[in-house]
């Protein structure tokens, strides 16, 4: 049951990139606005079909990280893992905007040796429920096993190989491999609450990732909210930016819609109702920082509650 629970997970981290796809991972907050001298948020984590109703498999609590409104980390509490559904609080002890989410990156792809084709699998970091990167199955991909670098002449299926033979670094690769094809991929995952007057949320200018213009604390259906996307710390201009309305499950029609952002990466939403909305971008390029990869996906998923006017 672990191992499958695993490979789900993989998929799932990946699905999250490309909207399209059924399953969407999700973080929903009991609330993003608080006051009070001892103010809680309990958050469900889980992945699903229709946003925000568990009926899948639920999201592992151990890559779950929490910045304070100071940048320092801070800890989940209370946490619990059932089978659709992951759930844990945070004390929001700290006055300001609070970051609770994950990270995860990774590479993966192909090589050759001498004809025959190797893959490059597994995430960087620790594997589901110890760490944001979720690695398919452990070392060498999916499966698990660590594979040691093709020597040259080696077979798929020979002694000591697997059907389908795997490195689980770039740097296994060995000298003589050929076709490489390696996409590095990273992804965010996170949500804001604020207890008492918002703080200003900081950029860390890695990867996609997404800094309001419009508070997060401020979003009200009739307002337009904005939100500059950035990808190492520059304007991602022209990047589509799919919203999901919650509760689907009670609708005819799903109501995602796409808005495009400007060329200073700002991206103008209208919020057709009140309630939590899903909201994700993704993005492929040739900038990647791994060594032999020639590509590079990034993902960016947020959750944002707006309120009635």
């Amino acid at each position: 049951m672990r191992m499958k629970t695993r490979l789900i997970l993989a998929a799932t981290l990946i699905a999250a990139a490309v909207p399209a796809m059924a399953h969407r991972q999700w973080l929903l907050p009991s609330g993003t606005i608080f006051s009070g001298a001892d103010p809680w948020v309990t958050v469900d984590a889980a992945v699903s079909n229709d946003l925000f109703f568990a009926d899948h498999v639920a999201m592992p609590l151990g890559g779950v990280k929490v910045w304070q409104p100071d940048g320092q980390e801070g800890k989940i509490q209370n946490g619990s893992t059932g089978r659709y559904r992951s759930t844990f609080d945070v004390q929001l002890n700290k006055p300001g905007t609070w970051r609770i989410g994950t990270q995860q990156s990774g590479v993966m792809g192909s090589f050759k040796v001498d004809g025959v084709e190797w893959r490059l699998g597994g995430r960087r970091g620790p594997p589901p429920g110890a760490g944001p990167a979720g690695g398919p199955g452990g070392p060498g991909g999916p499966g698990g096993g660590a594979m040691r670098p093709p020597a040259p002449g080696a077979q798929p299926g020979g002694p000591g190989l697997q059907a389908r033979p795997s490195v689980s670094s770039v740097d296994e690769i060995p000298a003589n491999a050929t076709d490489i094809q390696i996409t590095e991929s990273s992804g965010r995952n996170e949500i804001f609450v604020t207890s008492g007057e918002p703080t200003p949320i900081v950029p860390s200018n890695k990867g996609l990732e997404m800094v309001p213009v419009t508070h997060p604390a401020e979003l009200v259906q009739g307002e337009a909210g904005r939100f500059r996307f950035l990808v190492d710390g520059k304007p991602a201009a022209n990047l589509k930016v799919t919203v999901v309305p919650g509760g689907k499950r009670y609708r005819d029609a799903e109501g995602a819609f796409d808005v495009t952002t400007g060329a200073d990466g700002v991206a103008s939403i209208d919020w057709p109702m009140p309630g939590m909305f899903w909201v994700n971008a993704s993005l492929t390029d040739n900038k990647p920082s791994v060594a032999k990869a020639t590509q590079r996906r990034m993902s960016y998923t947020t959750t944002l509650e707006v309120m009635a006017p």
